[in-house]
């Protein structure tokens, strides 16, 4: 009767460890879907907002409109980023030490992103949209996202590359101006001409005349074409990849 009452209590002991180990077991997984559930919102609202920023920026490209940027506040930010106590650091919960790690893995994806992009855009051959002389040079911390190339009057502007107008009209600060978009979500712009010969939703090759060289517009001082070229939603040196 001992030895059958000892059975009995050795096989709850053993069920009441493996509900508390199933017990655990399910929390773990709660808390690992949970993880996974932070993290794609997480990650949705990242691109959500990638895709804001891209919109946003492509319609101040088209009315001529600068990006602005507050320098001070980076800077802050920055500052602020530098005192970090170590000592709160060690406390952080673990799945807060997840996202951040999930933060840097995107972050280092980035990079290799950005990478990538610079050597797809050297594999493309674009055709030189003018002819001339450059004299303004790429400096976004100026709010200056392309180049100023001065040529001959009524020299004819070109097409770097196939593709569609997307904008061919007159705006306030940059005249007349057309915008091309070209595959793997790049897009060229050309201002201040003086005529555009191409409307938008027209298909374009590369080396087609699209515009007359001009001086249209407020941000002018003289003849020239101003070009920039814009890939996934930001400015980038057309230098690099263009022989003017």
């Amino acid at each position: 009767m001992l030895l059958v009452f000892c059975f009995l209590v050795s096989l709850g002991a053993y069920r009441l460890i493996d509900y508390f180990q199933s017990r655990n077991q399910n929390e773990v997984d709660i808390n690992r879907k949970i993880l996974r559930l932070s993290m794609s919102i997480d990650s949705l609202a990242q691109a959500l907002a990638a895709r804001d920023r891209y919109i946003n920026d492509m319609k101040l490209v088209m009315l001529g409109e600068t990006l602005y940027t507050d320098n001070k506040k980076a800077t802050d930010n920055s500052a602020s980023t530098n005192r970090i106590d170590m000592q709160e650091v060690a406390k952080i919960d673990p799945a807060d030490s997840a996202f951040r790690y999930q933060f840097e893995m995107e972050t280092s994806a980035n990079r290799i992103v950005r990478n990538n992009a610079d050597a797809q855009l050297k594999s493309f051959v674009f055709f030189p949209p003018l002819k001339g002389v450059l004299l303004g040079k790429f400096e976004p911390q100026r709010q200056h996202y392309g180049v100023d190339i001065v040529a001959r009057k009524n020299e004819p502007i070109k097409a770097i590359a196939k593709g569609t107008v997307i904008i061919s009209s007159w705006t306030q600060d940059s005249g007349y101006t057309i915008g091309i978009q070209h595959k793997n979500h790049l897009v060229s712009f050309y201002k201040h001409n003086s005529v555009l010969l191409r409307k938008a939703g027209e298909t374009v090759r590369a080396g087609d005349i699209i515009a007359i060289i001009g001086n249209s517009g407020e941000l002018t001082d003289g003849p020239h074409l101003h070009f920039e070229l814009w890939y996934n939603g930001s400015p980038v040196n057309p230098e690099q990849y263009i022989s003017f």
